[in-house]
Parts: structure tokens; sequence; C-alpha cells
């Protein structure tokens, strides 16, 4: 079997779930594929991520010069596709478009791009390029989804929702999990745990949280805390970019500290001597980081929202997203009982050893090559 994926997040300089997702499936379904040609479709925006290439596995580079370049190559690719004659075309970042005959799958990560406009554009900036690239990407995803042969997303929560949104029939959707990624694991050195706390002056036990998921519910359940344990606890938040007011508001209180795009390592091993870790999200696809947390041993908090509870089965403690005196009551008891912080330890890394970039590159060449579904008139959820 020709298969072709686009690959073109690894060619990027990007982060965030999305390149996590390919950078991880790709070389593992590289690995199990090799009775299979196959061609990554990159381009030349960065220096291409993966540095080995085995012989079955061939690299097409499409011309990088300005940001709509990534527009033009998305025409450019079905080109490349036709002439490479690809039998079963993978595009992972939420669309794409292959020529006729050649089989499509897309992995449609939620239901955001599929929304009404008016709903995904609520919240965000309003100048002119967000709009253009967020209807661009709207009006793409939405073609995209109702011209594909197959569906791939990452939770059964984003399988409801694709097809409730997106207007087809769930038979066409099929839900293959992240895993961890590789470079996760406890840490336990102490020379280690102790210059990270030191690099940003640690001194205390600290409850973990990312400072762009819903952090107003963890500060109104800090307050509600025992005063024995606000006064031996802090709250650490670390974001990729400036976090909401709130989180400024925690630290210049005290309850808090903030730390910024911390290095990779260094947040594995935040995650590592973390107390517990909490994540109130209103919303998850999936939630790359509970995961993280469980890998490393981490005691999650979490909310019963979106793809939540079935990521943390039952190693985590959940409540709504905005019941703080829920959260509260979950944070005093793994703070408080270390017999229950041990017992969520080992359910997390039991639940975390489920999940396998090999098993998920598996199913994805399962997919590839399954009979198409046959598709009745498109459901009406």
């Amino acid at each position: 079997m020709r298969i072709g994926i686009d690959v073109r997040y690894l060619s990027h300089g990007l982060v965030g779930g999305v390149h996590t997702y390919i950078a991880h499936f790709v070389p593992a379904l590289i690995a199990c594929a090799y009775d299979h040609e196959i061609i990554l479709y990159a381009d030349t925006k960065r220096p291409f991520e993966l540095n080995t290439i085995p012989p079955h596995v061939t690299v097409r580079y499409l011309p990088y010069r300005n940001p709509l370049s990534s527009l033009a190559n998305d025409l450019l690719m079905r080109r490349e596709i036709r002439r490479d004659q690809i039998e079963v075309m993978h595009f992972p970042a939420n669309y794409g478009f292959a020529p006729r005959g050649t089989r499509t799958v897309i992995t449609l990560h939620d239901a955001i791009n599929i929304l009404p406009l008016r709903e995904i554009v609520r919240g965000h900036r309003k100048d002119p390029r967000t709009l253009a690239m967020m209807s661009y990407l709207h009006l793409c995803s939405t073609a995209a989804l109702r011209r594909a042969d197959l569906v791939l997303t990452v939770s059964e929560h984003a399988r409801r929702e694709i097809a409730r949104y997106g207007k087809i029939d769930i038979g066409r959707i099929v839900a293959i999990p992240h895993a961890p990624t590789l470079d996760l694991r406890r840490v336990t050195e102490p020379a280690m745990l102790n210059a990270v706390r030191a690099r940003y002056g640690l001194d205390r036990p600290f409850v973990l949280a990312d400072g762009l998921k819903n952090p107003a519910v963890l500060v109104r359940a800090w307050h509600r805390l025992p005063a024995a344990i606000r006064a031996s606890h802090r709250l650490v938040f670390f974001a990729r970019h400036e976090p909401l007011a709130i989180v400024r508001e925690a630290e210049a209180s005290g309850i808090a500290h903030v730390l910024i795009n911390p290095p990779r390592a260094d947040l594995i091993a935040l995650y590592s001597m973390a107390d517990a870790f909490a994540f109130p999200s209103w919303i998850e696809g999936f939630g790359i980081p509970l995961l993280e947390a469980m890998t490393c041993g981490t005691p999650v908090i979490a909310s019963d929202r979106g793809a939540i509870p079935e990521v943390v089965g039952d190693a985590g403690l959940l409540a709504d997203a905005e019941d703080d005196t829920a959260i509260a009551d979950h944070i005093a008891r793994v703070l408080s009982d270390s017999a229950i912080a041990q017992r969520m330890r080992e359910r997390g890394f039991a639940r975390a050893a489920q999940f396998s970039w090999e098993q998920t590159a598996r199913r994805m060449i399962e997919c590839y090559s399954s009979p198409i579904p046959v598709v009745k008139k498109e459901s009406r959820l």
C-alpha cells in the first residue's frame, strides 16, 4: 500500500497538541509499516524534524516562500499525491484534500473548527488576520469532513461531537487516542529536582496547574482550603504564553507562582515533584497534560467535562469545572492523606501505561486498509 501523510507540522517549528500528535505517531507508524511504501509531504519553511528516514519512506518538500505558501501548498499537494499514485492519504491536522480516486483519511482533533463560525471567533481577537485564518480553517475543515472516506479523532467524546456538529454518520469516525510522549518519566534524582526548585524559587510543596485552563476556579478553591494547607503549599501555574489576569492576581497575593513557557525538562520535573496536578478545564478533545501528569506519578484532580473522564479513568478525582467547593475538597484529600495520594499515583501509572504510540499507529494502519464504511444518508444528530 502506498500511504501519504501531510507532515507540514514537522517543518514549521510549531508546538502544541497537533504537533505532538504528528511528531509521535508518524515515527511509530513508520516503524510499524515497514511492508508499506510511505511518502511524507513536508515543506521548506523550517528544517524537517525527522532525522532518520528508512528506505520505505520518501519525503517530498513543497516550496515555502511566505505565509500564503501554506494555502498554495494545500492545492499543490493534490498534484503531488496524484503523481505519486498514493492509495491512502492521511491529513492529520484537521483538513486536507486528496485527488479523486485516493482514499482520504483526516484526523479532526475536536469539533472546534466545524462549529458555527460565530462560535469559533467568540473570545478571540477580531483583527482581520485572525478572522481570515479562522474562517479559512472552518471552511476547509467542514469541507474535508464531508469529503473524507474516514475520519479519525482522539477520543469518544470528540467522536460524538464531530458527528453532532458535522452532521455525518458516526460510523465514519474512529477514535484513536494520543499516548504519552517518549520523554516523559517520573524524575527522582534529588540533584535535578533541587536544581528546578532553586531555579524557580519553589520553597514549599505545591499543586501544579495549567494557567490557561480555567484557573479562576482553582483560585476560588484555594481560598476554601484549610488555613494549614494554604500556609504549607502554593499553586504553581505554567503557561505557554501570558495567562489570564486572575493568575497574575493570585501571584501578587502570594498564593501562586507563575512560570511562562518553562523548558520541557523542567516541566517534567515539576510534574514529578508536584503533590497534585489540577486540571479543571472547561472542555478537552483529549487532554494531553493528563497523560503527562499520570506518567510522572502526579495525582490528578480534574473536571468531568469533555474527554477528561475517559482519559483519566479511575486514576483521578473529578468534579464539575465550576465547582470550587468540590475541587477544594479533592485538593484537601490528596494533600492531607498520603495513602490516597500514593494510591492515585499507582493508578495513574497503570492508566497511562494503557496508551502507547505503537498501539495508535497499528490502529491507524488497520483503518487505512479497512473497508470504507457504508454511509447512509447523513444523520441529523
